[in-house]
């Protein structure tokens, strides 16, 4: 599969024909992400999914939600956005997501530029955090929201060392300004409880469970 492009088809049928997810054949899936991450991981489940054109929402969320609600929130509100698409196909099966990172019992989403970056690194350094990921199923006949949450400990980090993350890598469109899959993921995390793919954006052993469920 080519995970650069815009269609996920798997090349071997032989491998199609005996997917546990064979329940999804009859569904057109989309993944409503500009995520590459998540593009990366939902191809790991082998199943045919294609990207939902780009709509634009509004990601604030009542501020008396704790993590894993506003998280379910925003997921909640990025499905509403393909309404029309799931009307005008009604096979169409969409997947939304939405993660955020909670520290100190604060909501840290995506900095807005490297200082706001180096900030929130700076916060997460010595102390553990959780990262919380609210995920959308949602079809004519399915609506299913659900969250997973993945707790880490990042080890004290100098500023040179944050300063190196944030000038080589790119924080900005990342919940808590880090992609552990990255270099800061083997530099500075200590422990980790919970899954890893949820914290690149994407709780995708969660994710498979709940597919299987659908008709």
């Amino acid at each position: 599969m080519d995970v650069n492009g815009k269609s996920f088809r798997l090349v071997n049928s032989c491998v199609a024909m005996h997917n546990p997810l064979d329940n999804l054949r009859k569904h057109h899936i989309y993944l409503a992400s500009k995520s590459p991450r998540r593009r990366q991981l939902l191809v790991m489940l082998d199943i045919d999914f294609d990207i939902a054109p780009v709509v634009e929402v509004d990601e604030s969320y009542p501020p008396h939600l704790v993590a894993d609600k506003a998280a379910c929130h925003i997921a909640s509100k990025k499905a509403e956005a393909y309404s029309q698409l799931i009307i005008d196909e009604p096979d169409a099966l969409v997947i939304t997501a939405d993660t955020i990172v909670v520290c100190d019992d604060v909501i840290l989403g995506k900095p807005a530029d490297n200082d706001e970056a180096r900030t929130m690194l700076r916060k997460l350094s010595g102390k553990k955090h959780k990262v919380v990921t609210g995920v959308a199923i949602t079809s004519a006949r399915h609506r299913d929201i659900f969250s997973d949450t993945t707790t880490v400990a990042f080890r004290k980090l100098d500023d040179n060392e944050i300063r190196y993350y944030v000038e080589h890598y790119s924080p900005l469109d990342k919940a808590g300004a880090y992609g552990i899959q990255e270099w800061i993921g083997a530099a500075a995390v200590d422990e980790m409880r919970g899954s890893f793919y949820n914290v690149m954006g994407l709780p995708v052993e969660m994710l498979y469970k709940r597919l299987r469920l659908v008709k």
